[in-house]
């Protein structure tokens, strides 16, 4: 399996081909935020290609300190689904970056098929190198399960460095209204717009 960086035109293709139709709105973060990530040199968009055909990709957000990097998308091109791309894709970017952070949406949506899904989500990361951490968090009102992939075995440091991903690019007044980081226990998730019914530009400036 191949990572290969994506251009800005390769990543408007895919956004606007296949990451519509794999992800909600409420969890699709604008495609403009992306480009300007892109822009800053902190967004590393990845083809995955197997024997030169495309697979899938992953979306990578990357904190000012260059560690570790956050698995913000992962996806399989439709027609090439269950047949272990995935996998395969997150072995490739073990081999690339030293630490991964990941948020998979927690179980907790009320619907039994829906939780369900979350939790074979889940358990997809756990079966290739990530483990639970101690904390959650909530991203603009959505709830996620915390992951990591890399050597550091105290949670608190990795905390700090997935914190640092969104500190570094959100002002504190949007950190404070958008991104609960870590989500304490009991703690209410705050309401927040969907991403695209938002002002992108006073969010992602």
């Amino acid at each position: 399996m191949e990572l290969r960086r994506m251009d800005r035109d390769e990543l408007t293709a895919l956004y606007e081909q296949e990451m519509v139709y794999d992800f909600p709105p409420d969890e699709r973060k604008p495609l403009r935020a992306m480009l300007r990530l892109m822009d800053r040199g902190c967004y590393d968009p990845l083809l995955a290609v197997e024997d030169g055909s495309p697979m899938g990709y992953a979306l990578l957000w990357l904190p000012e300190s260059r560690e570790g990097a956050l698995l913000e998308y992962l996806g399989v091109l439709r027609g090439k689904r269950n047949g272990g791309a995935g996998a395969r894709i997150l072995a490739a970017l073990g081999e690339q970056y030293s630490q991964l952070f990941g948020e998979a949406e927690a179980p907790t949506s009320g619907d039994p098929a829906e939780d369900e899904l979350r939790r074979r989500r889940i358990g997809f990361y756990l079966r290739n190198g990530f483990r639970a951490l101690d904390y959650q968090c909530a991203m603009f009102g959505v709830h996620f399960q915390c992951l990591y992939r890399g050597p550091e075995t105290d949670d608190h440091k990795v905390e700090a460095l997935h914190r640092g991903v969104y500190a570094g690019y959100f002002s504190p007044a949007h950190m404070a209204r958008y991104i609960q980081l870590p989500l304490a226990p009991g703690e209410e998730i705050h309401p927040a717009p969907r991403w695209m019914e938002e002002d992108e530009e006073e969010i992602f400036p």
